[in-house]
């Protein structure tokens, strides 16, 4: 017999109590494996299909857009529908596509299930920490929510080292294959352990706002097109689809306003202090993103490092994150989350400013040094940013709040795999990045890090806005 939500919040941290923890975890950690571990292939399935980078780049793009799309929406799906029967139809449904993706023919196909992948990983992430209160005691969910944010660090730093080793070992398709049985395992795990779903009233249910839905992937999808298309020239359809994502997102700002329960609450964006925040998380997002997706082109084909040295070049950011979170959020707490904020994006424009004068000779030390420093920058801000929002949230917003800090995040993880990367194709001069010269490709790498660079002095420049209308208010 499964245990009730009414008696699992009362329990000790039993056998099964961990065993729901070990499913919540191992869920958070195969969704962010699933962000980082193709970012290493790109290069040799660019090769392997004869495509494109503008194309290739949707084996990312395709995951990252079906989160974005579905990370605010499937919380109140979560509602509706039960919880524990949703996370197991997400694991469900990403294990499945993991298989698709191993099994994919052609370049397209692959794309359609990495997509179908990211609609189960929105799924697992934006439920695993909903159910954190209904799996542990009040006292221990700061344990368990730490837990949660250190899987998934760790899965976004395994991917590229873990993608780079099973490439050269056993094919590109190996590096779907290994979510299989660890997606089998967490579906296990979750299905004998988690507490079962409360039975909610149809009255009390809170209605799914499917118009918002489809405005906001039409609006994220319209955007990348307009990115991504053209091999790298920006044409008429490119114009036009960046109209058609601007009329699509007009169109979801009026039905947000118009429907009892939006998908986004727009009055609590009036919030400046929100506002900025979010704003510099989608910057900051949008530089990470570029360093995961433009970073294994420039180690492959300016440095010339094959699949297992790249994978563990890579892995050197992510590793920071891991090993540095936690102190990052006692460092926030000791000298004040605004500071901190401060502190962390001007790492990040050093680091950036380095990177975009980084002459080809100095090799991957050179490029790692100033990686390093932005990710530490990046750890940071992120703890800090989060601290900041959070800390003042009304206990009946946080959820809501939540949600847009992840929406922000994944906007611009969105804009890093598809602007900052269509920076890079124009910047290094060739439709054909598998065959571009080591020189054009570092020269890529350059201007694209200079115009990160722009990026994070605007969030600095939003950042100090901030505090300055802080202290007028004081």
């Amino acid at each position: 017999m499964k245990p009730t939500l009414a008696t699992v919040d009362t329990l000790q941290p039993t056998a099964s109590v961990r065993l729901a923890l070990a499913s919540l975890a191992l869920s958070m950690l195969l969704s962010s494996l699933g962000t980082s571990i193709a970012n290493v292939g790109l290069p040799i399935l660019a090769a392997i299909f004869d495509a494109s980078f503008q194309h290739v780049q949707w084996i990312v793009l395709a995951y990252l857009l079906a989160i974005t799309t579905l990370i605010v929406s499937v919380g109140r799906l979560g509602d509706i529908f039960g919880r524990r029967r949703l996370l197991l139809g997400g694991i469900s449904l990403f294990t499945l596509a993991s298989t698709l993706c191993a099994l994919a023919p052609t370049l397209w196909l692959l794309i359609g299930a990495r997509a179908l992948q990211g609609l189960g990983a929105a799924i697992m992430m934006a439920l695993t920490m909903a159910f954190v209160g209904e799996t542990v005691a009040k006292q221990r969910t700061g344990s368990a929510m730490g837990l949660l944010g250190t899987m998934s660090a760790i899965g976004t730093a395994m991917g590229p080292s873990l993608g780079g080793m099973l490439i050269a070992g056993f094919g590109w398709r190996a590096i779907f294959l290994i979510t299989v049985p660890l997606g089998l395992l967490t579906g296990w795990l979750a299905h004998r352990h988690l507490p079962a779903d409360r039975q909610i009233a149809r009255s009390g249910r809170a209605r799914f706002d499917s118009l918002g839905t489809l405005l906001l992937a039409l609006t994220l999808g319209a955007y990348a097109l307009a990115m991504t298309l053209g091999r790298g020239t920006f044409g008429f359809l490119n114009l036009a689809l960046l109209v058609a994502a601007g009329t699509c997102g007009v169109l979801f700002v009026f039905a947000q306003t118009r429907v009892g329960s939006p998908l986004i609450r727009l009055s609590l964006l009036r919030d400046p202090q929100l506002g900025a925040s979010l704003v510099m998380s989608t910057l900051v997002a949008t530089v990470i993103m570029a360093t995961l997706v433009v970073g294994p082109f420039y180690l492959s084909q300016a440095l010339g490092l094959d699949a297992v040295r790249v994978g563990l070049a890579l892995s050197v950011g992510p590793f920071v994150v891991a090993l540095t979170g936690v102190p990052a959020g006692r460092i926030s707490d000791r000298f004040g989350a605004r500071r901190m904020t401060l502190a962390g994006l001007i790492a990040m424009a050093v680091g950036c400013l380095t990177l975009a004068v980084l002459p080809l000779s100095l090799g991957i030390g050179g490029y790692l040094a100033p990686m390093v420093l932005v990710t530490l920058g990046y750890v940071l801000f992120q703890t800090a940013n989060n601290t900041a929002v959070m800390a003042d949230v009304a206990p009946t917003q946080r959820g809501v709040i939540s949600g847009l800090l992840n929406l922000s995040r994944n906007l611009g993880l969105i804009t890093g795999a598809s602007a900052l990367s269509a920076v890079f194709a124009l910047a290094s001069a060739t439709a054909q990045i598998s065959s571009a010269h080591p020189e054009a490709v570092a020269s890529g790498m350059r201007i694209t890090f200079a115009v990160a660079l722009g990026l994070i002095v605007t969030a600095l420049a939003v950042a100090l806005g901030g505090l300055a209308m802080k202290h007028d208010r004081s």
